[in-house]
């Protein structure tokens, strides 16, 4: 059987893995390679940036805030974005303590849905287990040890 071995800790993981099994550090990726999450004060200051022409409300953001992965952005573009274990997954969450296919985040009118896909531990929002309810902006979203912030891109019109 392949390995890829871990940069960091040498740790040998199944081929095709993006995170060590061992430390979490995502395989393949030097520390110079990494994106840096923007700040919340950063974001706020975007909402002033100029745009071209009429601008029709940007996407919904999740931000991973602790966990694995915490400071990744993962946006929100498809009308269904899949969260999981499995590898063909939207958002690809390389952890035990997520299901293969765990949630799914739908466009719902001019808002996003949360939706727990029969996973095994669980979704939460806010701290509060649920099956199925409307994304705020704002909003807690917990999949396995991932907890994610829920924001909305800032929207601009062009005067």
């Amino acid at each position: 059987m392949s390995s890829t071995q871990c940069e960091e800790c040498g740790h040998g993981n199944q081929l095709g893995s993006q995170f060590c099994s061992s430390c979490g550090q995502p395989l393949g990726v030097r520390a110079s390679d990494e994106t840096a999450a923007l700040e919340e004060h950063e974001l706020a200051g975007l909402q002033g940036a100029p745009t071209r022409g009429d601008r029709v409300p940007g996407p919904g953001v999740l931000e991973v805030s602790d966990g694995p992965k915490a400071g990744s952005r993962f946006e929100l573009s498809d009308d269904v974005t899949t969260v999981g274990r499995h590898p063909e997954s939207r958002i690809f969450l390389d952890d035990i303590t997520v299901s293969r296919r765990h949630v799914e985040i739908t466009t719902a009118g001019d808002g996003y849905r949360v939706r727990d896909v029969g996973s095994l531990n669980g979704t939460y929002l806010n701290q509060q287990r649920v099956e199925e309810a409307d994304l705020h902006n704002g909003d807690l979203l917990q999949v396995g040890r991932f907890k994610f912030h829920f924001h909305l891109e800032p929207s601009s019109t062009a005067s």
